[in-house]
């Protein structure tokens, strides 16, 4: 079971057979917790999220459709539940002031990078607006091509390659910016 393609196995889910979206939870989980953390939301709503993707997995597995990625598939469900979130924080404004940062991550000692560095990083991310950090993301942490944030985003590639650029390049600035 663990050795099937993620689209057999989603398949298999879609027919009815529930209990094989445990090895899709094992497979995409921490991936899906860290896409919001990355988003910037706190870590116990990315939880949270995380748990409801899977959820809406399972209540519209038969909008899944044959030979389509479902990486591609989970990330849209997520970029949606990631909409949904914010436009509920607008309205409830019961976050005036958001001051959860990221997580401190464990830096590798042999890297060559300071933690002074990767502060600045993080800054620069930070300042990003939502649809940059979101491109950023999807393609860089968690590594999907262009062909398939196309799809997630409703975009064509070339749009997808144009926003990329612009995000690298308005981080390069920000991040070069802080001395």
């Amino acid at each position: 079971m663990e050795n099937l393609p993620d689209e057999i196995i989603m398949q298999h889910v879609r027919n009815g057979n529930l209990t094989e979206m445990s090895v899709l939870f094992e497979r995409y989980h921490v991936r899906i917790y860290n896409f919001f953390l990355k988003l910037g939301v706190k870590s116990y709503i990315s939880q949270d999220l995380a748990q409801n993707l899977f959820y809406r997995m399972i209540k519209y597995r038969q909008t899944y459709k044959d030979g389509s990625s479902v990486k591609s598939w989970i990330f849209q469900i997520a970029r949606n539940l990631h909409i949904d979130y914010r436009k509920q924080q607008k309205k409830s404004e019961d976050l005036l002031i958001v001051t959860d940062t990221y997580p401190t991550e464990v830096i590798d000692e042999g890297d060559g990078y300071t933690s002074e560095e990767y502060e600045r990083l993080e800054n620069a991310f930070s300042a990003l607006n939502d649809d940059q950090k979101e491109i950023l993301v999807l393609s860089r942490y968690q590594g999907l091509k262009y062909e398939e944030i196309s799809s997630i985003t409703h975009q064509s590639v070339p749009a997808i390659k144009v926003a990329m650029h612009r995000a690298i390049k308005q981080l390069r600035g920000i991040y070069f910016k802080q001395t």
